[in-house]
């Protein structure tokens, strides 16, 4: 059920960077902002997996009325170049699976998604979506 989140775009031309005020901790940057945009929708996803692999619970979307009136983000809004809505598709209930693979393969997912703070669960999904088209 895909969904869209307020995100909070600061910066100027050469050093653009995003936030998103429901997801503490979830930020990216680029240097465009055709390019900030790209990746803010792969940075929430992959924040969102982490959280969900994590079994931490899933923040709440919040309209954007909500989140002005909250003093917690008054100096974020004051700060915002823009605000945008970036869509995302909330991750599902994972389901545990047994593949088969030749080891060499899997010793090198295994090194890459440690390299990149991630699992092997997370890399796998996340190449599988790549390979698909979905994100």
């Amino acid at each position: 059920m895909p969904t869209h989140i307020i995100a909070l775009i600061q910066g100027t031309r050469g050093n653009f960077g995003l936030t998103f005020p429901d997801v503490p901790g979830c930020v990216t940057a680029a240097d465009t902002m055709d390019g900030l945009l790209q990746q803010a929708a792969e940075a929430l996803s992959f924040h969102l997996e982490g959280m969900a692999e994590d079994k931490l619970p899933m923040p709440v979307a919040h309209q954007l009325e909500e989140l002005q009136a909250n003093p917690e983000f008054a100096v974020d809004f004051a700060q915002a170049r823009l605000v945008t809505l970036i869509p995302y598709d909330p991750p599902s209930k994972a389901v545990r699976v047994n593949i088969t693979m030749e080891a060499h393969l899997l010793e090198a997912i295994d090194q890459t998604a440690r390299m990149e703070g991630s699992s092997r669960s997370g890399f796998l999904a996340q190449a599988a979506r790549m390979r698909l088209g979905l994100r």
